[in-house]
C-alpha cells in the first residue's frame, strides 16, 4: 500500500473540471483526495482511505475532519452528478450507437444495519436474507467507455412492519385526551411514509425526466428489462422523442389472432408450426463482434402499451435455447437494431460490477442520508475518470491482447506510479533536509 502524497496529476487535471462545486480551496483538496482514495486505496472506506494519506507537515487533518470535509461540508453535492453528465457528454457524441442503461443494484452492508437505506431483506442473487441496500443507476455506453449518469438510493419499505404496529396497538377507545393525540401523530406518520415511499420504478422515471430535461444526450435511446419498465416510464421517453426496447416476462400476454395470449405461447407455437418464421441475422455486439441470432418480430398489441414491435430471439438455430423477448415503441426498426440497443443494456452491469470493486460503490460506511448520497456520487465520478486515465511510456507486452488500447489494469498502474513519484520526490526533499532512514519511515508509515 503506497502512502498518498496529495493528488496523482492525472487525477487533479480531471477534477479541476468541477472546481466550481467548491466554495473553499481546502474543502475541494479533501474531496480530491478522497476520489483518489476510492482508486488507488485498498481499503475504500473513510477510514481506510484517511489512514494511507501523507499530509503536508503542519497541515495534517483528523479523520473527523476529513468527513466533515467530504460528507458534510457545504459543497454543492447536489449538483456533482448535473456537472458530471455535462463533462463526459461530449465523449458519447457523434460516436456510433450510444443507449442510456436504467436498472437497479443492491450494495451489501452485513454489518451495517444503521447506514442509511439498508434494511434486512431476502436477497434474491444470494438466495438467503442479507442486509443491503436497493441502489437505482442509469448509465450510458457506446464503443468507447460506459458511464454511470445517476446513482439514487431507494428508502427501505417498513409499510407492512408500521401497519401490524398499528394493529397490534389498536384500542376500541382511549381514556386521556392525550392518549388520542398520541395515537393521531402515529397514524399521520404512517400515512406520510406510505405517501413518500418511492417505488424503483418511479425513481426510473424521475431519473429519466432529469436526464432529458438537460438534454445532453440527444441521440441515446434506452434499455432496460422487465423490472423497470412501467407505462409511465415508456410515456416519458417518447415524450421525448426517444425510443426504448425492454425485455418483457414470459407469461406477458398480447394480442394475437384476436384472443390475448402468453408470449411463450405463442413462441412455443410458432417454434412447431412455423420454425422459418424465425430469420437469421447478425448483430454487432459493442465488442465489435458478430453474433448470430435467429428471431421472429412482427408488430403487436399490449394491455395499456398500445401497439410495439415484439422480437423473439434465440441464439440457436434450431431454437433450443431459452428465448428472450423483446419490445419496443420503435415499429420501423429492424431486428439487429432492436437486439443491438437491447444489449447494450448489459453495459450498466458493467458499471455495476467496476464500481463495486474498483471505485467503492459497496464500500461507503458513513451512516446519514446525505454522507451516503455523497459517497456514491463521488465513486461515479471516480469511475469515470479511471477510464480516462491517459497512459504513457512504453507498452508491456502482456498487455498486447488490448491492441494498443490501455486497459483499467495499465490506468490503475500509471496511476500509481505517479503516486509513488509523489512520495519519492517528498522523500527525495527529506533527504535534503539531512532526515535519516529512520526519520522518514516515521513520516511514511508512523509506528
Amino acid at each position: 500500500m503506497i502512502p498518498l502524497v496529495g493528488v496523482p496529476k492525472s487525477i487533479a487535471e480531471s477534477l479541476e473540471k468541477y472546481r466550481e462545486l467548491f466554495p473553499r480551496a481546502k474543502g475541494f483538496e479533501t474531496v480530491s483526495r478522497f476520489i483518489t482514495g476510492l482508486i488507488l486505496s485498498p481499503n475504500k472506506t473513510l477510514e481506510g482511505i484517511h489512514s494511507q494519506q501523507l499530509w503536508e507537515e503542519g497541515k495534517a487533518i483528523k479523520r473527523r475532519a476529513m468527513h466533515h470535509g467530504v460528507f458534510e461540508a457545504r459543497w454543492k453535492s447536489e449538483e456533482i452528478m448535473p456537472k458530471h453528465r455535462e463533462i463526459i457528454a461530449s465523449e458519447h457524441q457523434d460516436r456510433g450507437q450510444e443507449v442510456i442503461s436504467l436498472d437497479w443494484t443492491l450494495t451489501h452492508h452485513e454489518k451495517g444495519e444503521k447506514i442509511y437505506g439498508v434494511k434486512k431483506q431476502y436477497d434474491y442473487v444470494e438466495g438467503k436474507m442479507s442486509r443491503y441496500q436497493t441502489v437505482v443507476t442509469a448509465s450510458i455506453a457506446n464503443r468507447e467507455i460506459i458511464d454511470g449518469i445517476e446513482v439514487v438510493v431507494q428508502e427501505p419499505n417498513y409499510e407492512k412492519e408500521e401497519f401490524a404496529y398499528l394493529e397490534m396497538t389498536s384500542q376500541e377507545s382511549y381514556e386521556q385526551m392525550e392518549q388520542v393525540k398520541e395515537r393521531l401523530l402515529e397514524l399521520l406518520y404512517y400515512q406520510k411514509n406510505r405517501l413518500a415511499y418511492r417505488k424503483r420504478t418511479e425513481i426510473a422515471v424521475d431519473i429519466v425526466k432529469q436526464i432529458e430535461a438537460e438534454a445532453r444526450f440527444p441521440k441515446a435511446n434506452y434499455a432496460f428489462d422487465n423490472g423497470v419498465l412501467n407505462l409511465t416510464l415508456t410515456e416519458v421517453i417518447e415524450q421525448s422523442g426517444k425510443h426504448w426496447v425492454s425485455e418483457i416476462e414470459k407469461n406477458r400476454n398480447i394480442n394475437w389472432k384476436g384472443n390475448w395470449t402468453r408470449v411463450d405461447v405463442i413462441e412455443e407455437e410458432l417454434k412447431n408450426t412455423s420454425p422459418s418464421s424465425f430469420r437469421h441475422c447478425q448483430v454487432q455486439g459493442r465488442n465489435g463482434k458478430l453474433k448470430s441470432f435467429w428471431a421472429f418480430t412482427k408488430v403487436v398489441r399490449l394491455k395499456k402499451y398500445g401497439k410495439k414491435r415484439l422480437v423473439i430471439a434465440h441464439e440457436t438455430e434450431d431454437l433450443s435455447d431459452t428465448p428472450r423477448f423483446l419490445i419496443t415503441d420503435a415499429l420501423h426498426w429492424d431486428i439487429s437494431r432492436i437486439i443491438q440497443t437491447w444489449n447494450y443494456r448489459w453495459s450498466v452491469e458493467v458499471f455495476h460490477e467496476f464500481s463495486k470493486q474498483i471505485t467503492g460503490l459497496e464500500s461507503s460506511q458513513v451512516r446519514k442520508e446525505e454522507a451516503v448520497k455523497r459517497h456514491f456520487r463521488l465513486s461515479c465520478v471516480a469511475q469515470s475518470m479511471l477510464q480516462r486515465v491517459t497512459c504513457s511510456g512504453q507498452t508491456s507486452e502482456k498487455f498486447k491482447f488490448a491492441k494498443e488500447k490501455p486497459t483499467i489494469g495499465q490506468r490503475m498502474y500509471f496511476l500509481n506510479r505517479e503516486a509513488l513519484g509523489q512520495l519519492l520526490s517528498l522523500a527525495e526533499g527529506l533527504f535534503a533536509q539531512g532526515k535519516s532512514c529512520q526519520d522518514i519511515l516515521e513520516v511514511f508509515m508512523p509506528a
